[in-house]
């Protein structure tokens, strides 16, 4: 039998769960850029969208003290319902696993705020229901660079399989040459990240400023 941290992400075989991108939630990260978490959530929530993965959103006391889940990701699926907690484990929250199994997947991508609490207690979770999770370390965020990195080790050792915001993308398209998606991931690149600006780039190249240089030495 193969082993199911081998097999690649796919569109056919993945959900996306993101947990807690609430402003509070925000306030308290000092591990990475908070501007960078917020383009890395964003690639994770816009590839999900482009390819038509299963998507789970969950916030911590939404209306108490944690704010709404940030809507940039949240406009893109305005049909969801978010799963709002009052547990710090979504997990033991029953709608929370009820929307998770619903996805119908077992590989699961996950990212959250923050990293050593309300995603490291599900992802253990999860992994001992049998669920093969990604966290996505570059979408995640704690409270001191330490806080998050002993707890992606933990996570590790537990047998979470630790990835990159853009390896998840790369991993869907695959190739190139898959034109249907081609243009939502070089949009998805151009917003949230510095390849973005080779894109713009190789457009201006290749597009309007090559037909004027043509032009000129046509002349």
């Amino acid at each position: 039998m193969t082993d199911g941290k081998l097999e690649m992400i796919a569109p056919e075989n993945s959900a996306l769960v993101l947990i807690d991108f609430q402003p509070a939630m925000y306030q308290g990260v000092e591990s990475h850029d908070r501007l960078s978490v917020m383009h890395n959530v964003q690639i994770l929530a816009k590839g999900a969208k482009l390819f038509g993965l299963p998507t789970v959103l969950s916030t911590v006391a939404q209306d108490s003290f944690s704010g709404p889940f940030m809507p940039e990701v949240t406009e893109l699926f305005p049909d969801h319902d978010i799963v709002d907690r009052t547990s710090i484990n979504s997990w033991v929250d029953g709608n929370f696993r009820q929307a998770v199994a619903a996805t119908g997947r077992k590989k699961i991508v996950l990212a959250g705020l923050w990293t050593e609490a309300c995603v490291m207690f599900p992802t253990l979770d999860m992994l001992r229901e049998g669920y093969d999770v990604h966290v996505v370390a570059d979408a995640c965020g704690d409270v001191t660079p330490e806080a998050h990195e002993r707890a992606m080790q933990r996570l590790v050792q537990a047998g979470a399989v630790p990835m990159t915001a853009l390896q998840y993308i790369f991993e869907l398209q695959q190739d190139w040459a898959r034109g249907v998606t081609y243009d939502g991931v070089m949009g998805i690149l151009k917003a949230h990240s510095p390849y973005g600006i080779q894109v713009r780039f190789s457009k201006w190249a290749l597009g309007e400023h090559a037909s004027e240089a043509g032009a000129a030495a046509a002349e």
